[in-house]
Protein backbone atom coordinates (compact mmCIF):
# COMPACT_ATOMS: atom_id res chain seq x y z
CA UNK A 1 0.00 0.00 0.00
CA UNK A 2 1.45 3.50 -0.67
CA UNK A 3 -0.49 5.61 0.82
CA UNK A 4 -3.05 5.31 3.64
CA UNK A 5 -5.39 7.97 4.39
CA UNK A 6 -7.43 8.38 8.02
CA UNK A 7 -10.96 10.22 7.28
CA UNK A 8 -14.09 11.04 8.85
CA UNK A 9 -17.23 11.22 7.58
CA UNK A 10 -17.82 14.01 4.23
CA UNK A 11 -14.57 14.07 3.62
CA UNK A 12 -14.67 13.02 0.13
CA UNK A 13 -17.38 15.79 -0.33
CA UNK A 14 -15.08 18.49 1.04
CA UNK A 15 -12.83 17.53 -0.80
CA UNK A 16 -14.37 17.29 -3.86
CA UNK A 17 -13.45 13.26 -4.76
CA UNK A 18 -15.75 11.75 -7.39
CA UNK A 19 -17.04 8.53 -6.77
CA UNK A 20 -16.01 5.99 -9.45
CA UNK A 21 -18.63 3.27 -7.85
CA UNK A 22 -20.15 2.15 -4.78
CA UNK A 23 -20.50 4.59 -2.06
CA UNK A 24 -18.45 7.29 0.28
CA UNK A 25 -18.26 6.98 3.75
CA UNK A 26 -21.73 7.34 5.96
CA UNK A 27 -22.81 8.34 9.14
CA UNK A 28 -24.25 4.96 9.83
CA UNK A 29 -20.43 3.36 9.57
CA UNK A 30 -19.17 5.16 12.51
CA UNK A 31 -20.78 2.65 14.37
CA UNK A 32 -21.16 -0.32 12.07
CA UNK A 33 -18.90 -3.00 10.77
CA UNK A 34 -15.49 -2.09 9.40
CA UNK A 35 -15.61 -0.37 6.14
CA UNK A 36 -12.94 1.28 3.60
CA UNK A 37 -12.29 3.66 0.62
CA UNK A 38 -10.16 2.71 -1.98
CA UNK A 39 -9.29 4.07 -5.15
CA UNK A 40 -8.79 3.56 -8.92
CA UNK A 41 -5.44 2.52 -8.77
CA UNK A 42 -5.68 0.05 -5.71
CA UNK A 43 -8.63 -1.65 -7.68
CA UNK A 44 -6.76 -1.87 -10.84
CA UNK A 45 -4.28 -3.61 -8.92
CA UNK A 46 -5.67 -6.24 -6.69
CA UNK A 47 -9.85 -6.28 -8.13
CA UNK A 48 -8.77 -6.31 -11.68
CA UNK A 49 -10.53 -9.07 -12.63
CA UNK A 50 -14.01 -8.14 -10.68
CA UNK A 51 -15.95 -5.17 -8.69
CA UNK A 52 -13.81 -3.97 -5.85
CA UNK A 53 -17.29 -3.09 -4.14
CA UNK A 54 -18.20 -5.86 -1.76
CA UNK A 55 -14.80 -7.24 -1.34
CA UNK A 56 -12.38 -7.39 1.77
CA UNK A 57 -9.46 -6.12 2.79
CA UNK A 58 -7.24 -7.12 6.25
CA UNK A 59 -4.92 -3.87 6.69
CA UNK A 60 -0.82 -4.99 7.84
CA UNK A 61 -1.28 -3.63 11.28
CA UNK A 62 0.01 -5.17 14.44
CA UNK A 63 -3.06 -6.97 16.57
CA UNK A 64 -5.95 -9.05 15.69
CA UNK A 65 -7.15 -6.55 13.20
CA UNK A 66 -10.32 -7.58 11.34
CA UNK A 67 -11.19 -7.85 7.47
CA UNK A 68 -12.74 -4.35 6.03
CA UNK A 69 -14.97 -4.20 3.39
CA UNK A 70 -14.76 -2.14 0.46
CA UNK A 71 -18.05 -0.08 0.11
CA UNK A 72 -16.50 2.26 -2.83
CA UNK A 73 -14.09 3.24 -5.09
CA UNK A 74 -12.58 6.95 -5.36
CA UNK A 75 -10.72 8.62 -8.39
CA UNK A 76 -7.09 8.40 -7.70
CA UNK A 77 -5.73 11.96 -5.72
CA UNK A 78 -2.12 12.90 -6.49
CA UNK A 79 -0.19 12.51 -3.22
CA UNK A 80 3.09 12.19 -3.92
CA UNK A 81 3.10 15.28 -6.28
CA UNK A 82 1.23 16.09 -9.69
CA UNK A 83 4.70 14.63 -11.58
CA UNK A 84 4.74 11.35 -9.90
CA UNK A 85 2.60 8.52 -10.74
CA UNK A 86 -0.50 7.82 -8.50
CA UNK A 87 0.04 5.13 -5.96
CA UNK A 88 -2.28 2.79 -4.28
CA UNK A 89 -4.39 4.44 -1.70
CA UNK A 90 -6.43 3.24 1.41
CA UNK A 91 -8.92 5.33 2.85
CA UNK A 92 -10.16 4.39 6.97
CA UNK A 93 -13.04 6.15 8.83
CA UNK A 94 -10.96 7.79 12.11
CA UNK A 95 -14.32 7.15 14.45
CA UNK A 96 -13.67 2.92 13.53
CA UNK A 97 -10.20 2.48 14.40
CA UNK A 98 -10.07 2.46 18.06
CA UNK A 99 -12.48 -0.09 18.11
CA UNK A 100 -11.45 -1.64 14.59
CA UNK A 101 -7.47 -1.54 14.79
CA UNK A 102 -7.07 -0.41 18.56
CA UNK A 103 -5.57 2.84 17.88
CA UNK A 104 -5.50 6.53 16.44
CA UNK A 105 -3.57 8.54 14.42
CA UNK A 106 -1.25 10.82 16.42
CA UNK A 107 -2.02 13.73 14.22
CA UNK A 108 -4.92 14.88 11.79
CA UNK A 109 -5.12 16.89 8.94
CA UNK A 110 -8.54 19.42 8.63
CA UNK A 111 -10.13 20.23 5.96
CA UNK A 112 -12.89 22.37 5.32
CA UNK A 113 -14.72 24.05 2.23
CA UNK A 114 -15.63 27.58 2.69
CA UNK A 115 -15.90 30.57 0.50
CA UNK A 116 -14.29 33.23 3.03
CA UNK A 117 -10.47 33.92 3.20
CA UNK A 118 -8.03 31.68 4.84
CA UNK A 119 -7.73 34.56 6.78
CA UNK A 120 -11.11 35.21 8.48
CA UNK A 121 -11.26 31.58 9.50
CA UNK A 122 -7.55 30.91 11.46
CA UNK A 123 -9.37 32.41 14.67
CA UNK A 124 -12.61 30.93 14.76
CA UNK A 125 -10.62 27.40 14.09
CA UNK A 126 -7.42 28.50 16.85
CA UNK A 127 -10.57 29.01 19.47
CA UNK A 128 -12.10 25.15 18.42
CA UNK A 129 -9.07 23.64 18.99
CA UNK A 130 -8.23 24.96 22.11
CA UNK A 131 -11.33 24.27 23.51
CA UNK A 132 -10.82 20.87 22.90
CA UNK A 133 -7.28 20.35 24.53
CA UNK A 134 -5.43 23.96 24.93
CA UNK A 135 -2.01 22.02 24.64
CA UNK A 136 -2.67 20.67 20.94
CA UNK A 137 -0.89 22.52 18.03
CA UNK A 138 -2.30 23.89 15.30
CA UNK A 139 -0.15 24.65 12.85
CA UNK A 140 0.40 25.43 8.74
CA UNK A 141 -3.02 26.68 8.09
CA UNK A 142 -3.68 27.57 3.81
CA UNK A 143 -5.57 27.61 1.72
CA UNK A 144 -5.77 24.56 -1.38
CA UNK A 145 -4.75 26.81 -3.87
CA UNK A 146 -1.50 27.84 -2.07
CA UNK A 147 -0.53 24.22 -1.25
CA UNK A 148 -1.07 23.27 -4.72
CA UNK A 149 0.68 26.25 -6.09
CA UNK A 150 3.70 24.85 -3.54
CA UNK A 151 3.19 21.82 -5.04
CA UNK A 152 3.61 22.73 -8.89
CA UNK A 153 6.31 25.43 -8.15
CA UNK A 154 9.07 23.58 -9.13
CA UNK A 155 7.44 21.97 -12.26
CA UNK A 156 5.96 25.80 -13.42
CA UNK A 157 9.52 26.96 -13.42
CA UNK A 158 11.16 24.02 -15.39
CA UNK A 159 7.90 24.96 -17.82
CA UNK A 160 8.87 28.59 -17.94
CA UNK A 161 12.42 27.54 -18.82
CA UNK A 162 11.64 25.69 -21.14
CA UNK A 163 9.07 28.32 -22.60
CA UNK A 164 12.09 30.42 -22.74
CA UNK A 165 14.38 28.73 -24.66
CA UNK A 166 11.77 27.07 -27.04
CA UNK A 167 10.78 30.63 -27.70
CA UNK A 168 14.52 31.32 -28.31
CA UNK A 169 14.64 28.52 -30.67
CA UNK A 170 11.65 28.98 -33.03
CA UNK A 171 13.09 32.76 -33.29
CA UNK A 172 16.45 31.43 -34.24
CA UNK A 173 15.05 28.61 -36.49
CA UNK A 174 13.23 31.75 -38.34
CA UNK A 175 16.26 33.47 -38.48
CA UNK A 176 18.17 30.94 -39.87
CA UNK A 177 15.10 30.32 -42.20
CA UNK A 178 15.21 34.00 -43.45
CA UNK A 179 19.21 33.32 -44.12
CA UNK A 180 19.25 30.63 -45.95
CA UNK A 181 16.65 31.81 -48.11
CA UNK A 182 18.42 35.00 -48.43
CA UNK A 183 21.47 33.59 -49.43
CA UNK A 184 19.81 30.87 -51.97
CA UNK A 185 18.29 34.06 -53.72
CA UNK A 186 21.42 35.83 -53.88
CA UNK A 187 23.19 33.11 -55.21
CA UNK A 188 20.17 32.20 -57.74
CA UNK A 189 19.69 36.13 -58.77
CA UNK A 190 21.48 35.48 -62.37
CA UNK A 191 18.60 32.64 -62.90
CA UNK A 192 16.07 33.99 -61.62
CA UNK A 193 16.84 36.81 -64.02
CA UNK A 194 16.82 34.28 -67.14
CA UNK A 195 13.55 32.81 -66.00
CA UNK A 196 11.75 36.01 -66.08
CA UNK A 197 13.32 36.76 -69.44
CA UNK A 198 12.12 33.82 -70.67
CA UNK A 199 8.95 34.39 -69.53
CA UNK A 200 8.22 32.98 -66.15
CA UNK A 201 5.88 35.79 -64.25
CA UNK A 202 6.65 36.90 -60.54
CA UNK A 203 4.02 34.32 -59.68
CA UNK A 204 6.03 31.45 -60.71
CA UNK A 205 9.15 32.50 -59.26
CA UNK A 206 7.37 33.44 -55.62
CA UNK A 207 6.22 29.62 -55.61
CA UNK A 208 9.65 28.76 -56.91
CA UNK A 209 11.34 30.31 -54.07
CA UNK A 210 8.90 29.84 -51.35
CA UNK A 211 8.44 25.27 -52.50
CA UNK A 212 12.47 25.35 -51.86
CA UNK A 213 12.58 27.14 -48.19
CA UNK A 214 9.52 25.53 -47.34
CA UNK A 215 11.02 22.05 -48.32
CA UNK A 216 14.04 22.70 -46.46
CA UNK A 217 11.38 23.40 -43.33
CA UNK A 218 9.96 20.40 -43.39
CA UNK A 219 12.79 18.20 -43.71
CA UNK A 220 13.74 19.87 -40.52
CA UNK A 221 10.29 20.04 -39.10
CA UNK A 222 11.05 16.08 -39.66
CA UNK A 223 14.25 15.63 -37.85
CA UNK A 224 12.82 17.74 -34.68
CA UNK A 225 9.78 15.73 -34.72
CA UNK A 226 11.95 12.62 -35.01
CA UNK A 227 14.52 14.21 -32.11
CA UNK A 228 11.10 14.88 -29.47
CA UNK A 229 10.20 11.95 -29.67
CA UNK A 230 13.15 9.84 -28.71
CA UNK A 231 13.11 12.51 -26.11
CA UNK A 232 10.30 11.27 -24.47
CA UNK A 233 11.99 9.68 -21.73
CA UNK A 234 14.00 13.25 -20.34
CA UNK A 235 10.37 15.13 -21.09
CA UNK A 236 8.23 12.63 -19.39
CA UNK A 237 9.00 13.65 -15.67
CA UNK A 238 8.10 17.73 -16.93
CA UNK A 239 4.67 17.16 -17.75
CA UNK A 240 1.25 16.61 -15.75
CA UNK A 241 -2.01 15.56 -17.50
CA UNK A 242 -0.13 15.22 -21.35
CA UNK A 243 1.99 12.40 -22.58
CA UNK A 244 5.42 13.14 -24.64
CA UNK A 245 3.84 11.91 -27.56
CA UNK A 246 0.38 13.99 -27.17
CA UNK A 247 -0.60 14.07 -31.15
CA UNK A 248 -2.53 17.40 -30.98
CA UNK A 249 0.11 19.25 -28.69
CA UNK A 250 2.67 17.92 -32.18
CA UNK A 251 0.08 18.98 -34.49
CA UNK A 252 -0.18 22.54 -33.09
CA UNK A 253 3.75 23.03 -32.67
CA UNK A 254 4.42 21.72 -36.10
CA UNK A 255 1.71 23.47 -37.22
CA UNK A 256 3.54 27.08 -35.76
CA UNK A 257 6.65 25.70 -36.96
CA UNK A 258 5.49 26.11 -40.35
CA UNK A 259 3.53 29.10 -40.06
CA UNK A 260 7.13 30.73 -39.08
CA UNK A 261 8.91 29.05 -41.83
CA UNK A 262 6.68 30.76 -44.28
CA UNK A 263 6.79 33.99 -43.42
CA UNK A 264 10.97 33.42 -42.93
CA UNK A 265 10.51 32.49 -46.75
CA UNK A 266 8.09 35.27 -47.68
CA UNK A 267 10.45 37.75 -46.87
CA UNK A 268 13.43 36.31 -49.83
CA UNK A 269 10.68 35.30 -51.98
CA UNK A 270 9.16 39.13 -52.56
CA UNK A 271 12.23 40.32 -53.27
CA UNK A 272 13.01 37.74 -55.48
CA UNK A 273 9.87 38.16 -57.80
CA UNK A 274 11.71 42.15 -57.96
CA UNK A 275 14.36 41.10 -59.66
CA UNK A 276 15.39 43.17 -62.95
CA UNK A 277 15.95 40.72 -65.78
CA UNK A 278 17.77 43.81 -68.23
CA UNK A 279 19.94 44.63 -65.25
CA UNK A 280 21.03 41.09 -64.26
CA UNK A 281 21.54 40.17 -68.19
CA UNK A 282 23.51 43.32 -68.05
CA UNK A 283 25.75 42.52 -65.50
CA UNK A 284 26.23 38.53 -66.36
Amino acid sequence: MDFWQFVSVGYTETMGIPIVSGRTFEPADTEGSPVVLINEALAKRFFADRDPTGGRIKPSAPGNVPFFTVVGVLKDVKQAGVAEATGTELYMLTDQLPKAAGFVPRQMNFVTRSTLPVDSLTSGYRQAVASLDPTLPLIRIQSMENAFDVAIVRPRFLTLLLSIFAGLALALAAIGTYGILSYLVSQRTQEIGIRMALGADRNRILQLVMTRGLLLSAIGLALGLAGSVAATRVMGSLLFNVTPTDPITLVVVAGLIVVVAAVACLVPALRATRVDPLVVMRES
